[in-house]
């Protein structure tokens, strides 16, 4: 069944990322909106009537309102028949997209909006944690023989964590290069 989709987010890159590397990796057809085409008002007037107050938000049939990333990357991954049905593979692969997803935060702000002084401080302080992030994805990788985290296809976590990873080289290009097995994920990612 064929649904009308709409994926409703700002101008940046951040949360909608992986859901629309995710579509793209599919085939799935979506229309990619921003919020102010969307709702044709300003966020300030639109936030206190969506759902958690906050975007991405996926419209299913113009009736459906999806919203948090990781609803709407498992809803992807329902809708292309690549969801993991073996429970326990299934469980490694949210405990990898939901510590993927725990580098939103300091990640995404500060490469996003933070500028000059602030921008450095922001980076300075957050690459312990970064590092710390980045060898427990590596030593997941690196406990599974495969391309990607699960399989040798990439499935929704790995678009989540690729989205992170990839844009951890605008704070800092070099922390990348300290996890070989994450800097070939990045390559296989691409190369899709």
């Amino acid at each position: 069944m064929k649904h009308k989709l709409e994926l409703i987010y700002f101008k940046m890159r951040a949360l909608a990322e992986a859901p629309r590397l995710l579509f793209h990796y599919t085939n799935i057809e979506y229309e990619d909106l921003m919020s102010w085409d969307y709702y044709d008002k300003e966020w300030s007037e639109v936030k206190p009537n969506i759902p958690f107050k906050q975007l991405p938000m996926l419209v299913i049939d113009k009736k459906h309102e999806i919203c948090q990333s990781m609803a709407i990357m498992t809803f992807i991954e329902n809708l292309a028949g690549i969801n993991i049905t073996d429970p326990i593979l299934n469980a490694k692969a949210n405990a990898i997209m939901q510590s993927a997803q725990e580098l939103f935060m300091p990640l995404n702000p500060t490469v996003n909006f933070a500028i000059g002084e602030k921008f450095i401080k922001k980076k300075d302080d957050m690459i312990p944690f970064l590092l710390s992030r980045f060898e427990d994805l590596e030593k997941a990788m690196k406990n599974n023989d495969k391309k990607f985290f699960i399989y040798d296809e990439p499935r929704a976590c790995d678009f989540v964590a690729f989205h992170h990873l990839d844009l951890s080289k605008m704070l800092d290009p070099s922390i990348i290069k300290k996890f070989p097995r994450l800097e070939k994920f990045l390559e296989d990612i691409m190369s899709i």
